[in-house]
């Protein structure tokens, strides 16, 4: 086992090189066709990974760019690829590939087995998964391609953007029947990398591959992680996009879905754009959009393409139906968790319906509907409250880039018909499980929700813990314990302090004293410069600020009390109308919490969990990595575990053996994710 463990740890070292100054590109990774053969004929041969058959359909159901003729390395130059669904490129090798963690339910998806008893054989095998998932080499069967796809961004079309930091390898098919799509994502240059150098470093991947597999416990459809790979490799990154650039280690995320697939793949054939003039790189190309549809429809969705055989245009209704209610029933659950994407473009969409490409997302704390988890969003687009309208928006985009296959006016009424409704019905379904509803179904369900919202948004209660309270609000005539309920719940408000925090000014007074002065003198040119939406959000925090500061906390806590218990009432009369009738009282009460313990987790990735567990792994230690995914691995409530109220404030700098169940330290507000 020793010889075993040192054949691996020499196969891990890739030629030494000196990181690249800033601004200049790393050289090129992929090899001419005949030093690919070479090196496909001395890649080390895997054992525990040994079992894993390739068979790369996308590969040969779509086509695939023949690289231009140039020197070794010319197949990762940028450049717009025309033609194609696909470009092959070759991970470039990293130094000292180091495994962080991988995700056991994630790779059983494979077929690959627990981990085993023995140290040495688990040190054996997370050698070979940091070889093989890092792309230092490539597994019997893996045909590394990049995938060429466009997108909106933020609203605008910005043309070809495609894989520039991820790599197909291939997909796997296992012995349950079942096909799985594997990509490394952060494993060099590819002719979609533009400026960039195709490397994603070390606290991107944390949070990609912690949100991948939490969302996955979570019950929500999305894309997984299988491994989270680093290495002595740097890279320049300026983190804040504030002049301050820092090396940081290049990290490897090995992603597993049936399909990366998204709405921006049938971008590729978008004419001239209006706004923009950008235009996808295979204009004209119906035949090859054709090609996808077949591919697509054929693969994912075998149901409709077997109940279409004979009308290719009422088999691609069918197909942007599907994806309609898939996309609704989606965006509903994120919003049952109070989940951020923060990125919403059109190339960020799934075409199966799941949760892809994890950046500057985040869970609500304090309930906002405002909510911007990216810093970059300057103009909150992207806010909680608007997802829904986004993913409807993004979707009447890809009607648009289905057509003439799908007739847009067609497209456009199954939008209509689908999306609002199919979005209501199954966020209400949700939110009735949360609230423990189990019997019956009344038409004013929906105004209960939204006022419970709105008392969470006056009294700044933490979305993720007054849920999981409320699972254990007294119910019954009595209402035994009904001023202690009220007080658990009153601590997960915001308190004095976080309130000020939050709305604390962003702007200079000078210069929003500047800017009211040009909006009433100069109405056009405020207008032109697009901050009307900017300086009313700053004189709303300007006013909150000053009712703050005539507040106590006493008074805050009266005030919080007040809507909380106006709130309970209501809440208290409907569960009285869900247990009339019924015969046993205690089973239904065991249900109801049974319902409400499986819907209402006890742990999301909050930014702060995150970042402690970035912030050791940056130190060398991946304990707490491996910490977190476990705890996000059971997110709800277990069956015979005693339930706990969440503590009003987890102490300061928590981490290690403390729950990340209560509500996140002062410090974690301040966290700026772009």
């Amino acid at each position: 086992m020793a010889a075993l463990r040192a054949a691996l740890r020499a196969l891990f070292a890739a030629p030494r090189a000196r990181s690249p100054p800033l601004g200049r590109r790393p050289p090129p990774a992929p090899r001419s066709a005949s030093a690919a053969a070479r090196g496909a004929a001395m890649e080390p041969a895997p054992r525990w990974l040994a079992g894993l058959r390739f068979d790369n359909r996308a590969l040969r159901a779509l086509p695939v760019e023949t690289p231009p003729p140039g020197p070794e390395g010319a197949p990762s130059a940028p450049r717009p690829v025309p033609g194609a669904c696909f470009s092959r490129v070759r991970p470039a090798p990293l130094r000292q590939p180091r495994l962080v963690a991988l995700s056991e339910p994630a790779l059983a998806l494979l077929g690959l087995g627990a981990p085993p008893a023995d140290a040495a054989a688990r040190e054996a095998r997370e050698a070979e998964a940091a070889l093989f998932f890092s792309g230092n080499a490539l597994l019997p069967g893996a045909e590394p391609a990049a995938h060429c796809y466009c997108g909106h961004q933020f609203g605008q079309f910005a043309g070809q953007l495609g894989d520039g930091a991820a790599m197909y390898l291939g997909e796997v098919c296992t012995a349950a029947g079942e096909r799985w799509e594997l990509q490394l994502k952060g494993a060099g240059p590819t002719p979609f990398s533009r400026q960039a150098d195709g490397r994603k470093v070390l606290r991107s991947s944390i949070r990609e591959f912690l949100c991948s597999e939490a969302m996955f416990h979570l019950g929500i459809p999305t894309t997984r992680a299988g491994a989270c790979v680093t290495s002595q490799s740097t890279v320049v990154r300026d983190v804040f996009y504030d002049g301050n650039p820092k090396y940081e280690k290049c990290t490897v995320v090995l992603r597993i879905a049936s399909t990366f697939l998204r709405f921006g793949s049938f971008e590729i054939f978008k004419p001239a754009d209006e706004h923009t003039g950008r235009e996808g790189p295979s204009v004209g190309r119906n035949d090859i959009r054709v090609q996808m549809l077949d591919y697509v429809i054929g693969t994912f969705y075998p149901e409709i393409q077997a109940a279409h055989t004979e009308d290719r245009v009422q088999r691609n209704a069918a197909f942007f139906r599907e994806v309609t209610r898939r996309t609704a029933r989606m965006v509903a659950e994120w919003q049952c968790v109070g989940f951020c994407h923060g990125v919403l473009n059109t190339d960020n969409m799934s075409i199966v319906g799941l949760t892809i490409d994890y950046g500057p997302f985040g869970f609500l704390d304090r309930y906002d509907p405002d909510h911007v988890c990216n810093a970059s969003d300057n103009a909150g687009r992207y806010t909680y409250s608007k997802q829904p309208e986004v993913c409807k928006w993004n979707l009447q985009k890809l009607l648009e880039a289905l057509e003439p296959e799908l007739p847009r006016e067609l497209g456009e009424a199954i939008l209509a018909e689908e999306f609002d409704s199919e979005f209501r019905r199954y966020y209400l379904q949700k939110m009735r499980r949360k609230l423990g509803l189990v019997r019956t179904e009344l038409d004013d369900d929906g105004a209960l929700v939204a006022k419970l919202l709105e008392t969470m948004h006056l009294t700044g209660a933490d979305f993720t813990n007054t849920f999981y309270v409320l699972s254990s609000f007294p119910v019954g005539p009595e209402a035994l314990g009904l001023p202690e309920f009220l007080a658990a719940l009153t601590a997960q408000c915001a308190s004095l302090e976080e309130l000020k925090l939050a709305f604390r000014p962003q702007m200079d007074p000078r210069q929003l004293s500047m800017m009211l002065m040009l909006a009433q003198s100069n109405p056009q040119l405020f207008a032109l410069i697009g901050t009307r939406a900017n300086v009313t959000k700053e004189l709303e925090r300007v006013e909150q600020q000053s009712r703050l500061e005539q507040l106590s906390p006493a008074e805050l806590l009266s005030k919080n009390q007040g809507h909380w218990a106006d709130w309970l009432q209501q809440y208290r009369a409907r569960l009285e109308k869900d247990r009339e009738g019924v015969s046993d009282e205690e089973a239904w009460q065991a249900e109801r919490m049974r319902i409400m313990h499986a819907n209402n987790p006890k742990y999301v990735l909050r930014n702060y969990i995150a970042q402690n567990a970035i912030e050791a792994a940056e130190n060398g230690d991946f304990s707490e990595v491996r910490r977190v995914l476990e705890l996000l691995e059971t997110p709800y409530h277990r069956a015979g575990e005693a339930a706990r109220v969440p503590e009003a404030m987890e102490p300061e700098g928590a981490s290690g053996g403390h729950s990340y169940s209560s509500k996140p330290p002062l410090w974690a507000a301040e966290l700026c994710v772009t």
